[in-house]
C-alpha cells in the first residue's frame, strides 16, 4: 500500500480472519491494539498475544540474560525459547479454533522471519479466510527510545537486531500469500473500521429468490408479476410491502434477452431492491467484459451479438460505459449470500450450492465450489460429472441453489434447488421466504434447442432408482400443505429396509395413505373416551364452518391405481399393467391371483361404463377401505383377539361360577358377583365387536372396496375439491362396479346437524359399528399459516374393547386412558397428509421416480417413530 499521508487513511478490518501485526518490540503493536478496544472497533477476545500466552503458560512474560555470566545466560535463553515455543503452540492452536468458527484474530507478536507469519497464511487458507500483514514501519531510533522507558527493557543490541531483521523482511513480504498488506509509519493517525459483512443480508420483509433465468426476460417479468411486483414510473419492479429480490445467478446466455436482464438486475441492485449471485456464467462474461482471453460457449456467445448490436444502435463510447458498468456489477457479486432474522443465519443463497464449512466464508475455493458446484471431471459427451454436494449437509440453514436444472425443485437435506431449466422449456421458479412457497411460470419455449439437455436426460432416466445415498442419514422434503416435512436417519432406515424387502415395487408405490388423530382432548362424558362433540369443538376453534361426517368401514387401508388398459401404465410406472392394490404400509394387499381377478374386474367395469373416456384420463387412484377385516387381520383376529376373548370367557366363567358357590354358601360376595358379571358381559361385547366385521370370502364373492377419496387422474389431482364431491364420486362408482360400496356420510353445518350427527353415531356405534370420520369440508384447510387436522376419528365405546382390552370401561381404567396424549399422533397426521398430497402431484406430473420416492419413503419413516399404536 501506498505511503500517502497516514492521516487521510482508513483501513478496515477483515470480516473474519487473521491480522498478523509484523514489527520489532516496541513498534507500538500492543499499544495500537489498546487503542483499537477503547474506541470499540476491537474486542479484547480478539486479540491473541505472544506475551500474553507465555504467562499463560510459564507464569512470566519475558525472561532477562542480560548481564548474566555466559553459563547462566545460555540456560535462561534456553528457557526463554522453550517457553516461547510452548506459548506459540498454545496461541496457534487457539488462532486455529477461531478460524474453524470464522472469527477474526489480531496475533500480537514480533513475526520477524517468514516462516513465523507463513503459519498464519496456511491457517487461515485452511479456513477459507483472509490474512491481512499490518506492518508497524518506525524508525529505529524510536524503537531504542521507547525500549529504555519499558517495565523490562529488551536491550539496545537486541532492538537493533529485530530492526535489522524486520527490514530484511520487508524485502519479499508482499510475495509471501497475505490477501492485503498494510505499511504503517504513524498508526496512531490512521483511522481503522469494521464494516457489514457483504455475504451478510437480512430478510427484512420478505424475499423472493429466483433461478437460473438465462436471458429469458418476457419469463422473468411474468413470474414478478406473479409473485405481485410492479413497475414504478422509473421502470424498477417493486413489492408494495418491500420484499427483495434474489437472483441465485446465471441471468445471462442462452435465452434471447441476456442484455436485457443484466441491465435489469445492475439497475434494480443499485436501486437497493434486489441482489445478484456470482455464477459460472456471470465469472466467464465478467472476464469477457475485463478483455481476458475466455472462449464464448454454451450461450456466452450470444451476449457478445447483443453487445455487437447495442454498439451499432448506441455508438462506441456508449457500448463502452454499458461494458465496464456490467463489469464492475459481475465482479462485485458475492459468492453466496447468508440472509438472516434476528442476527440467526436462516438461509444461504449460492448458485451451484456450497459446504457448510464455507458457508460465511471468502476465498478463490469457496468463490469456485458457488460458482461450479462439486465436480469430479467430465463425462464421454463432455459434461461435467456433478457430486452431490448436498449430502454432506447439516447445518440449520436452508440452502438455495440452481446451476443443475432439475424438472421440479428438488429438496434434499434442507437444500433447494430451485433451477426448472427455463432456457431448455422448463419453468421459472421462485422460492418466497419465510412463506416457504414456490411460484413458477412454464417458459415459452427452448431456447437452447439443445438435443440433449439436462431436462432432456432427466426424462430419460425418470425410473432410475433413487439415490438412497442422500435419503439414509435423514432429509426434508418440502410440501405445498405443510411446508418443510424432515425425517431421522434411523426412521429411513427402517422404511428402507421394508421397501427393499416387503412394498410393491417402487414405481407402483405412489401414495401412502395418511394416518388419522383421534379427537385432541377426550370426551366430557365421564362414560366416554370419545366423543364426536370434542371432534366438532376442535374444527369450530379454527374456523372450520362446514365438516362432514363419513362412516368408518371396519376394514383395511388400501390404495388402488387403476389404468385405462395396460399400455397406458407405461408412461406412469415404466411398464404395462392394469393396475396394482396395495396396504397403507406399501405392501401388496392380494395375493397375485385375486388381485389379478379384482384388477380384471375393476377394468372391464370401468371400461364398459366409459369412466375412462367420460373423464379423458388413463388411470385412476383411489384411497379406500377394503372389507372385510379378516381379508388382511386374520392371522391377527386369530392369535390376538379370538385367543383373548376365549380366554377371558373361560377364565370368567369359572370365577363367576366359584363366587355363586360362596355366595350360595352365604358369603356376602355379591358385589364381587355383580363386578364378574359385568366384566363377563365386556368380553362378549369383545368378541361381538371384531366378529362383526369378519366373513368368508372365496373369489370375488364377499370382496368389498368402499372408496372416500378419488385421489387423482391423468394430470390432475383432486384434493382442491370438497369431501362431499369425493363422496359423491364414490356413490358413482358404486353404480359402476359390485365390488366398490358408497359411504354413508352426513354435512355438518349447524348445531342440530351436530346433534343429529351424534345420534346417528351412537346408533350405528351401539350397533357395533367402529365410528365415523369427522373431516372439514375442503382436503386441505389452514388457520392462518398452519394446516388444520384434514380428519378426526371418533370410534365407538363398544369397538374401542378391540382397541384398549376387554375392561377399558371399568371407572379405574376409564380415568387412566384419559389422560392420554395426542400431540406426537396429531403432528404425524398432518405431515403424512402433507407428504401424500405432494407425492400424488409428483406422480400426476410424472417426475422422477426419486422425487415420489421422497415423499413416500418419508411417509413410512414416520411410520416408524414410535406412537402409541392405541390412537
Amino acid at each position: 500500500m501506498t505511503e500517502k499521508n497516514e492521516a487521510q487513511r482508513t483501513i478496515p478490518f477483515p470480516h473474519g480472519g487473521i491480522i498478523v501485526l509484523v514489527g520489532p518490540s516496541n513498534s507500538g503493536k500492543t499499544t495500537l491494539l489498546r487503542r483499537l478496544v477503547e474506541e470499540g472497533v476491537l474486542l479484547e477476545t480478539e486479540m491473541v498475544s505472544s506475551d500474553t500466552y507465555r504467562t499463560l503458560v510459564g507464569d512470566v512474560e519475558y525472561l532477562d540474560w542480560k548481564g548474566r555470566p555466559r553459563e547462566e545466560a545460555d540456560i535462561i535463553y534456553n528457557d526463554y525459547q522453550k517457553l516461547s515455543g510452548l506459548a506459540f503452540e498454545a496461541m496457534n492452536t487457539v488462532v486455529s479454533m477461531r478460524s474453524r468458527l470464522g472469527k477474526l484474530t489480531v496475533v500480537d507478536a514480533t513475526h520477524l522471519q517468514p516462516e513465523y507469519r507463513r503459519k498464519y497464511i496456511e491457517i487461515a487458507a485452511g479456513h477459507d479466510l483472509p490474512c491481512v500483514a499490518w506492518v508497524l514501519d518506525v524508525p529505529e531510533q524510536t524503537l531504542l527510545a521507547r525500549d529504555k522507558t519499558r517495565e523490562q527493557p529488551r536491550g539496545r543490541q537486541r532492538v537493533k537486531s529485530q530492526y535489522s531483521q524486520f527490514k530484511r523482511s520487508l524485502r519479499g513480504l508482499r510475495e509471501e500469500g497475505f490477501d492485503f498488506t498494510y505499511m504503517l509509519k504513524e498508526p496512531e493517525a490512521v483511522q481503522f473500521v469494521r464494516r457489514d459483512n457483504p455475504l451478510l443480508a437480512d430478510i427484512g420483509a420478505g424475499i423472493d429468490v429466483i433461478g437460473d433465468i438465462h436471458g429469458c426476460y418476457d419469463e422473468m417479468l411474468e413470474l414478478l408479476g406473479e409473485l405481485g411486483y410492479a413497475a414504478d414510473e422509473a421502470g424498477l419492479y417493486r413489492h408494495p410491502a418491500g420484499r427483495t429480490l434474489v437472483s441465485v445467478g446465471d441471468v445471462m446466455s442462452r435465452g434471447p434477452r441476456s442484455l436485457d436482464t443484466m441491465i435489469f438486475w445492475k439497475r434494480h441492485f443499485d436501486a437497493g431492491i434486489a441482489r445478484m449471485i456470482d455464477s459460472n456464467h456471470g465469472w466467464k462474461i465478467a472476464r469477457y467484459l475485463s478483455g481476458r482471453n475466455v472462449t464464448l460457449s454454451h450461450g456466452d456467445e450470444n451476449i457478445a451479438a447483443e453487445l455487437r448490436l447495442f454498439e451499432e444502435e448506441a455508438g462506441a463510447e456508449a457500448a463502452a460505459a454499458l461494458k465496464e458498468e456490467l463489469k464492475q456489477f459481475l465482479l462485485s457479486a458475492p459468492s453466496h449470500l447468508v440472509m438472516c432474522r434476528d442476527g440467526v443465519r436462516r438461509l444461504v443463497i449460492a448458485h451451484a450450492g456450497i459446504r457448510d464449512e464455507y458457508i460465511g466464508r471468502q476465498s478463490r475455493r469457496v468463490q469456485d465450489f458457488c460458482r461450479y458446484g462439486d465436480t469430479d471431471g467430465m463425462d464421454a459427451a463432455g459434461a461435467p460429472v456433478r457430486k452431490e454436494w448436498y449430502t454432506g449437509h447439516e447445518s440449520g440453514e436452508l440452502i438455495i441453489w440452481g446451476h443443475d436444472p432439475r424438472p421440479y425443485p428438488a429438496v434434499v437435506k434442507n437444500t433447494i434447488n430451485i433451477d426448472q431449466g427455463a432456457v431448455f422449456g422448463g419453468a421459472l421458479t421462485a422460492y418466497r421466504y419465510p412463506e416457504q412457497e414456490f411460484v413458477s411460470v412454464k417458459a415459452h419455449r427452448d431456447y437452447a434447442e439443445d438435443p440433449d439437455s439436462p431436462l432432456i436426460r432427466w426424462e430419460r432416466g425418470r425410473f432410475a432408482p433413487p439415490n438412497l445415498g442422500k435419503l439414509v442419514n435423514g432429509y426434508s422434503v418440502f410440501t405445498d400443505a405443510y411446508g418443510e416435512v424432515s425425517v431421522r436417519g434411523d426412521y429411513v432406515k427402517s422404511a428402507v429396509d421394508s421397501v427393499s424387502h416387503y412394498t410393491v415395487p417402487l414405481e407402483e408405490l405412489v401414495y401412502i395413505p395418511p394416518t388419522m388423530s383421534p379427537t385432541p382432548s377426550v370426551s366430557a362424558d365421564e362414560s366416554y373416551l370419545e366423543h364426536p362433540q370434542e371432534a366438532f369443538d376442535y374444527f369450530r376453534s379454527q374456523g372450520v364452518t362446514t365438516m362432514i361426517a363419513e362412516k368408518k368401514h371396519m376394514g383395511s387401508r388400501a390404495v388402488l391405481l387403476l389404468f385405462r388398459d395396460e399400455q397406458a401404465a407405461v408412461s406412469y410406472i415404466g411398464r404395462p399393467a392394469l393396475g396394482t392394490i396395495y396396504s397403507r404400509t406399501g405392501r401388496a394387499f392380494f395375493d397375485r391371483e385375486t388381485e389379478a381377478q379384482v384388477l380384471a374386474r375393476l377394468n372391464a367395469d370401468l371400461v364398459q361404463a366409459g369412466y375412462f373416456t367420460r373423464y379423458n384420463t388413463e388411470m385412476l387412484l383411489l384411497d379406500t377401505e377394503i372389507i372385510p377385516w379378516n381379508l388382511k387381520a386374520r392371522e391377527l383376529i386369530a392369535t390376538q383377539y379370538a385367543h383373548v376373548a376365549e380366554a377371558a370367557k373361560m377364565d370368567r366363567e369359572h370365577l363367576l361360577v366359584k363366587l355363586r358357590q360362596a355366595e350360595a354358601a352365604g358369603r356376602d360376595v355379591s358385589g364381587w358377583v355383580q363386578e364378574m358379571e359385568a366384566k363377563l358381559q365386556s368380553v362378549q361385547v369383545f368378541r361381538q365387536a371384531f366378529q362383526q366385521y369378519c366373513w368368508d370370502v372365496s373369489g370375488l364373492e364377499g370382496i368389498r372396496i368402499a372408496p372416500f377419496h378419488i385421489l387423482a387422474h391423468s394430470g390432475q389431482s383432486f384434493f382442491d375439491h370438497s369431501h362431499n364431491w369425493h363422496m359423491e364420486q364414490a356413490r358413482l362408482l358404486a353404480g359402476i362396479s359390485p365390488l366398490f360400496m358408497e359411504t354413508e356420510y352426513r354435512v355438518i353445518r349447524s348445531g342440530a346437524d351436530e346433534a343429529d350427527v351424534i345420534k346417528w353415531w351412537q346408533d350405528m356405534t351401539e350397533d357395533g359399528h367402529e365410528g365415523i370420520v369427522i373431516k372439514p369440508e375442503t382436503f386441505i384447510t389452514k388457520n392462518g399459516r398452519h394446516m388444520v387436522q384434514p380428519a378426526i376419528k371418533v370410534r365407538g365405546r363398544k369397538y374401542l374393547h378391540i382397541i384398549y382390552g376387554i375392561d377399558y370401561l371399568q371407572p379405574d381404567n376409564l380415568k387412566r386412558l384419559k389422560q392420554r396424549r395426542t400431540s406426537k399422533k396429531e403432528r404425524h397426521a398432518l405431515m403424512e397428509c402433507a407428504l401424500s398430497v405432494e407425492s400424488v402431484n409428483r406422480f400426476i406430473r410424472k417426475e422422477p421416480l426419486e422425487r415420489v420416492h421422497e415423499c413416500v419413503l418419508a411417509a413410512l419413516a414416520l411410520e416408524s417413530d414410535p406412537v402409541d399404536p392405541r390412537l
